[in-house]
């Protein structure tokens, strides 16, 4: 460490899966091949510091949810190669990639815990082969709002059960599970149902949630959910005050159940996608929209309501979807990201 930046924890990861998202499709950009996504992570450098390591989507052209060994071996030897170590990983629980609905208690349910059984097996390996030291497995429900409001009740009820099993498979693997926070989610849609899912679960030690600050931000908006809405219609986003009101609100609710956390900005609009129902648009750390402050709200999920840090993460991810492969070329678009990272890290970290 320079002398300006004394922290060597958390460890600060980018994320692979920006060349994946939103990629690919028809009339979609192509995909940034995983190589080329190392490379950039591993070419970033901001005084003298460069990003430890990254985070992964199980999904091609990456890496198949299916992967032989070598093919695992392949992956760690390309993270090693690169000096970067690897973190969580995403496992695709979705219909589409071969998963299916937790709400479904029949096919789908073992079609989504195949899912999660493959992304532990592949997270365990990886530790065994020494290029992943610490990380989770995220998934999410894996079913729309709309479905889940037909009967809210029946569904959180069958959602929980699917993800208790989960759990299960994720112990025997020796690994922990993080429900991405994200208002696309059925019974995943607002803090209140997220907090209600992840109790009726009841293992905080195995099943928690993966904070995303630019989606947690949409929680206290109550997109997709008003009754659930923090900040206060017509609120005034220069009002540093209330913003930082409703994320404590927010934080104090959600960061005992956090294992996993995503450094990220938003500007407060939303979007929708295909299965990404009216959710959180993503912005790069630099644009002037972005209502966070990074450093600051970052602090919220770091640290506990007295001001002390918890430590209880060992690494943080930068989380960026659906830029333009232009932008992502850029050498100075990650430049800026890890500075944004190192931020977060000042302001929160510790030395080991």
């Amino acid at each position: 460490m320079s002398g300006g930046h004394p922290n060597n924890y958390p460890k600060l990861h980018n994320a692979a899966w920006p060349g994946v998202v939103g990629k690919g499709g028809e009339g979609a950009e192509p995909c940034i091949e995983l190589a080329t996504m190392l490379d950039l992570t591993a070419a970033a450098l901001v005084d003298g510091i460069k990003f430890d390591g990254f985070d992964l989507f199980l999904f091609p052209p990456h890496i198949n949810i299916d992967a032989s060994d070598d093919e695992i071996k392949t992956l760690a030897e390309m993270a090693t190669s690169r000096g970067l170590v690897i973190g969580s990983v995403v496992a695709p629980v979705w219909g589409p990639t071969g998963g299916g609905s937790a709400m479904d208690e029949g096919e789908g349910r073992k079609k989504f815990l195949r899912q999660v059984k493959q992304g532990c097996t592949i997270a365990r390996r990886l530790r065994e082969l020494g290029a992943r030291p610490h990380g989770v497995v995220r998934f999410d429900s894996a079913c729309s709002p709309n479905d889940w409001f037909a009967d809210p009740a029946g569904n959180q009820a069958k959602i929980a059960e699917t993800f208790r099993q989960a759990g299960a498979i994720a112990r025997d693997h020796g690994e922990k599970l993080a429900a991405e926070g994200e208002i696309c989610w059925g019974g995943m849609h607002s803090w209140r149902a997220m907090l209600d899912l992840l109790e009726r679960v009841g293992e905080p030690d195995t099943v928690g949630f993966q904070a995303d600050m630019a989606h947690t931000l949409l929680y206290t908006l109550g997109e997709n959910a008003p009754e659930d809405r923090i900040l206060p219609e017509g609120f005034d986003w220069k009002s540093q005050a209330v913003l930082d009101s409703a994320l404590k609100t927010l934080t104090a609710a959600l960061r005992p159940w956090t294992l996993d956390f995503h450094v990220a900005q938003n500007d407060a609009t939303v979007f929708g996608s295909g299965s990404h129902d009216h959710t959180g648009r993503h912005c790069l750390a630099t644009d002037p929209s972005g209502k966070l402050n990074i450093p600051h709200h970052a602090g919220f999920w770091l640290r506990d309501e007295s001001g002390k840090l918890t430590k209880k993460l060992r690494h943080v991810c930068w989380d960026g979807c659906m830029f333009p492969n232009a932008v992502m070329m850029k050498p100075q678009t990650w430049n800026d990201i890890l500075a944004a990272m190192i931020g977060v890290r000042d302001a929160h970290g510790w030395r080991e």
